[in-house]
């Protein structure tokens, strides 16, 4: 099933209203959608260079705005949505130690799960549900999905087919070890 909804992802970057599916792809992902909109965002970007930007802010702001929807989800229905959803995703055994966890870091947990391949949804969600301040929330999602966004389109941009399989395979291992060194470097010194 997994699969099949993989195949259609991609072939809808070849629709011509694919922007909008990109726009909704994006949306869902960050709340409640398994397939990153990279899949859709990337062979659009290829198809057409000269969009670049467009594509990645369209994919910025309806990822930022899904993201909204799973802090609501985490605020207001987390125990008949978010729990359920988490759990589907094989995320619940890890809920009530994460909690104080993730409030004492959230900016730099929104931040790695912006950039790096974890599921973006569930640190959506475990935002809205720890109580999260939505302009931490909000900072986070922005810098760390421009950067995503911005940065893979900058990269098919300038290089092209060549570099594809560089972003669709180990871009975001490059970002969590981005991410990893930053917190042991001032996770370390407290300054997170």
């Amino acid at each position: 099933m997994l699969r099949q909804l993989y195949d259609r992802t991609l072939a809808l970057a070849t629709h011509r209203h694919a922007i909008w599916f990109l726009a909704i792809i994006a949306f869902f992902e960050s709340s409640i959608f398994p397939i990153p909109p990279d899949l859709i965002m990337i062979p659009m970007i290829l198809a057409a260079p000269s969009r670049a930007w467009k594509i990645a802010s369209v994919c910025l702001v309806a990822s930022v705005l899904g993201g909204v929807l799973g802090y609501a989800i985490g605020v207001y229905a987390f125990s008949e949505v978010g729990r359920p959803l988490l759990e589907l995703l094989g995320k619940s055994g890890e809920m009530a130690s994460f909690n104080q966890q993730f409030v004492d870091v959230g900016f730099w947990a929104v931040l790695a799960a912006g950039l790096t391949p974890f599921p973006y949804k569930v640190i959506t969600i475990m935002s809205g549900w720890t109580g999260l301040p939505m302009t931490i929330f909000l900072l986070a999602s922005v810098i760390s999905r421009g950067l995503r966004f911005f940065l893979v389109a900058a990269l098919l941009w300038k290089y092209g087919e060549p570099i594809r399989h560089f972003v669709e395979k180990r871009l975001g291992l490059v970002f969590a070890a981005i991410i990893l060194l930053l917190f042991l470097t001032y996770g370390a010194s407290g300054l997170l």
